[in-house]
């Protein structure tokens, strides 16, 4: 049984016919009485009979009605708000984006997303990669964009862009007019790291590891944001390796300098993080085709 049989015995108590019933719902007479001897099956009793050639409603037909009628009208009130949420919903997106996709990368895609979905609204949530995948599955966030590794059966990660790790240092350290140094050299600085749980030092502590030095680094400062791990080894205080999406303009003017690691794959996947679902909103979407242009 489902809500069209509810909706047909309404409608032949209404119109008092089943050839009317019939006509305004574009079906045979035949496919009406069907529905309404399947709803007398489910309920065993008859809800209508003929007298002197006319139809008429039983008492079982009356009593149903009122609750078949309900039914109906619970159904169109609960699709009508359903829709006005769905409309209402894809209206807005609501991004979730870890602190160097964030505050780097974003904002820009953003502003071309923009300006070919006007109607959209958007908003962004930026926090370190547990934070904003933690949102995502507790549905705060429509999607994520973040840099560290996603493990999680119930979310959908997809690579959409790949970004570069450099090491950096300022420009009157002594690996200055060297292209490369050995990965071991690096455990003789003061190394500036992000917060443990970073999506960038995560990818860097792995890499140092396969390197077989992370744990010969005991000379260290942890700071909260990229920006003050930038201003820290301009000062002089050490070196670092971040992305080079916050570093570019400051190595361009100067200020930072780079220096590459020998053997080392300072390679990393940025990554589009979705709930693992079936339908998704039209806007996400839409984003989702956007960035994967």
């Amino acid at each position: 049984m489902n809500i069209d049989t509810f909706k047909m015995f309404c409608l032949v108590v209404d119109m008092g016919s089943v050839s009317q019933a019939a006509n305004l719902s574009f079906v045979s007479q035949p496919a009406v009485s069907k529905q309404i001897q399947h709803l007398e099956s489910a309920y065993g009793v008859l809800l209508f009979e003929r007298k002197d050639g006319r139809l008429s409603v039983t008492k079982n037909g009356e009593l149903l009605y009122p609750y078949a009628k309900s039914i109906v009208d619970e159904y169109n009130r609960s699709q009508e708000a359903i829709q006005e949420k769905r409309d209402y919903a894809n209206t807005r997106l609501t991004i979730g984006a870890s602190f160097t996709i964030g505050e780097y990368l974003l904002p820009s895609l953003m502003g071309k997303f923009k300006k070919k979905n006007p109607e959209i609204k958007l908003s962004l949530t930026i926090n370190n990669t547990p934070k904003i995948v933690d949102e995502l599955s507790n549905d705060v966030l429509d999607l994520a964009l973040v840099e560290g590794v996603v493990q999680n059966e119930d979310l959908l990660a997809e690579s959409f862009a790949d970004d570069e790790l450099v090491m950096i240092h300022p420009p009157d350290h002594p690996w200055n007019n060297r292209k490369e140094i050995d990965v071991d050299e690096i455990t003789h600085e003061r190394m500036l790291w992000r917060e443990p749980t970073s999506g960038t030092r995560l990818i860097i502590e792995k890499i140092l590891k396969d390197h077989n030095v992370l744990d010969k680094m005991e000379n260290y400062m942890e700071l909260g944001t990229t920006q003050a791990i930038k201003s820290a080894v301009e000062s002089g205080l050490g070196v670092s390796i971040v992305s080079r999406l916050t570093v570019a303009e400051e190595i361009k003017q100067g200020r930072l300098k780079e220096t590459s690691i020998r053997g080392a794959n300072l390679k990393r996947d940025l990554w589009l993080v979705r709930k693992n679902q079936q339908f998704y909103k039209n806007n996400v979407v839409s984003f989702v085709n956007f960035i994967s242009d």
